[in-house]
């Protein structure tokens, strides 16, 4: 709509105008500042200016496009559209692809995200950088571009060789018959035993020393058994949580693979690169930023070294046009570094890398810690979000048995994944079980109890098809509530969302788009007569707005990341 209007003041006016959607209803369904700015630039009256645009706007615009444009201190001109204009908006909302964008049309885009590292559990750390990254994955997929899933794994390094020297220490590792729960346990706890030798035990930490040179080397045949098994069990595990999740990657990179090429293109840049007590390093202090290793004293390259060879990778496989990089931001300043670096030695593939880092996922009780090995787990947590859910439903009789195990799996992410994305993606989050699984207010659990109502009202009406194919349509009713009026209006809004959050690289726009969405949606429902409204037009009509509604609203969510159950 907003796309829609730009259009018809521009062939009305012969010039560009921007507008953009009032925040409040009395100001009309949209504003623009151009007076304002345009008084400022040339010293003139800018309510003089507004009045003198709304007057010409109306006089120049399609006839019955506009119920009303008016000037409004100090120089805005607001505009309000006309029913006719709204509802006939509304047609194409149910049709497949409404929604879908060319935002990014032609466009390769890979997000690298998530990025657990083998013999490490799976953290909540990494369960907010799969939401976060899965939900850039989708947004850019619904306007248009090719998406490339990409996960990057650390499965070479100081906490594999803690870990492997655990499994040695612990003894007793689990036969192929035990359950993967069972492995992964026993890895857990190998990891948190290797990691307290290793800062409480210099002979330990020499010995771990010793052990990640030879699993790097791949040199000692004992060792590589128990690599290979535990990095089994580990990639085992995250595909089952990857299944919950809803995220399948395309590709998986690991550091033992890129780490060699990592070295090479080190070693090729002895100009960018230099020498310094027995290592290598960039000089980022030159360039105002800090000085970082990439290949250690021992020849080995670090994190720095295979992100350069990772990335470097990526573009001769795939080609992106962009390639995010989704991570924790306290590795902001580390990876800024490393993009100085690759744009002297990879120049291209720096110009197409963008890195974004989220803040850290908190409960009231802290920030978690993996190396004491008291590490809060995706899983657990999601369990623990689904018991508090299972409360809240234990008096829905109208739930069969499975459907209740369904609904509590989809309300518990849900109300996960919304609380990470409702807001700015740099930001912490504490997360708060009781408000993250509320049916009413800012919440997952709210967007999909509104799409359970709104699809009960359809099964109560009768076929849904029947429906749609009535004879009295959205475009052609007399529809002109206000409540009626302003659903319409925001529906008519979603591909405007859905590019703008992709541009922006901000699940929280879509997210607050979906909310205002549901209740638009409540206030419709519980503010006019639809299954009991006597004007059979009016009645078809009104059930046609719900469809629409219920389509919006779970295409959105599905944007998300979030199911959208039929019955809660």
């Amino acid at each position: 709509m907003k796309g829609k209007l730009e259009r018809v003041l521009k062939e009305s006016l012969g010039r560009e105008m921007e507008v953009s959607r009032s925040a409040k209803p009395e100001f009309g369904h949209f504003s623009t500042n151009v007076p304002l700015r345009t008084a400022k630039e040339t010293g003139g009256d800018p309510m003089a200016a507004a009045r003198e645009l709304a007057a010409e706007i109306e006089k120049r615009a399609p006839a019955g496009f506009f119920e009303k444009v008016e000037a409004a201190p100090p120089g805005f001109v607001n505009f309000r559209l006309s029913a006719g204009t709204i509802r006939a908006e509304l047609s194409a909302v149910s049709a497949p692809g409404f929604g879908e964008g060319d935002a990014f049309r032609g466009k390769k885009i890979m997000v690298e995200y998530t990025d657990p590292n083998p013999f490490k559990l799976f953290h909540i750390g990494h369960l907010m950088t799969n939401v976060i990254g899965e939900s850039i994955a989708r947004l850019h997929e619904a306007a248009g571009a090719e998406i490339v899933r990409a996960n990057y794994q650390g499965d070479v390094g100081v906490h594999v060789a803690k870990s492997i020297w655990g499994m040695r220490k612990l003894g007793d590792v689990p036969a192929d018959s035990a359950t993967l729960a069972e492995k992964v346990a026993f890895l857990g706890r190998a990891y948190a035993a290797g990691s307290k030798a290793y800062e409480e035990d210099e002979a330990a930490k020499a010995e771990i020393g010793v052990l990640n040179k030879k699993i790097y080397e791949r040199s000692d045949a004992e060792m590589n058994d128990l690599y290979d098994l535990g990095k089994k069990w580990s990639l085992d595990y995250f595909e089952t949580l990857y299944v919950r999740l809803g995220t399948k990657f395309d590709h998986y990179f690991f550091e033992s693979e890129i780490g060699p090429k990592g070295v090479e293109i080190v070693k090729a840049h002895p100009e960018i690169f230099k020498e310094s007590e027995g290592a290598v390093i960039f000089e980022g202090e030159k360039q105002g930023l800090h000085n970082r290793v990439f290949i250690n004293s021992q020849g080995l390259p670090t994190y720095e070294a295979k992100e350069l060879g990772l990335n470097e990778t990526k573009f001769e496989l795939y080609r992106p046009d962009i390639s995010f990089v989704v991570t924790g931001n306290e590795i902001n300043e580390y990876f800024k570094v490393v993009l100085k670096a690759m744009e002297s030695v990879l120049p291209e593939v720096a110009a197409a890398t963008v890195h974004l880092g989220h803040g850290m996922l908190r409960l009231p009780t802290g920030k978690m810690s993996s190396r004491t090995g008291d590490v809060i787990t995706a899983e657990s947590l999601i369990e623990e979000v689904k018991n508090a859910v299972a409360e809240k439903l234990k008096d829905r009789a109208e739930l069969s048995e499975a459907e209740r195990e369904e609904v509590k799996e989809k309300v518990a992410l849900a109300a996960i994944r919304y609380s990470i994305l409702k807001q700015g993606i740099g930001k912490d989050i504490v997360f708060d079980i009781g408000k993250s699984i509320a049916f009413q207010g800012d919440s997952g659990p709210y967007l999909q109890y509104t799409y359970a109502r709104l699809e009960s009202i359809l099964r109560k009406a009768g076929d849904r098809t029947s429906i749609q194919n009535s004879e009295s349509s959205i475009q052609s009713s007399e529809l002109a509530a206000e409540t009626e009026l302003a659903l319409m209006l925001h529906l008519s809004g979603f591909p405007e969302a859905v590019s703008g959050s992709a541009r922006d690289h901000a699940p929280h726009e879509m997210a607050l788009y979906l909310y205002e969405l549901a209740n638009f949606a409540n206030r419709f429902y519980e503010g006019e007569q639809i299954l009991t409204d006597e004007n059979a037009a009016r009645r078809a009509a009104r059930l046609e707005l719900v469809g629409a509604a219920a389509v919006v609203l779970r295409r959105g969510m599905l944007v998300l990341g979030l199911q959208a159950p039929e019955k809660i």
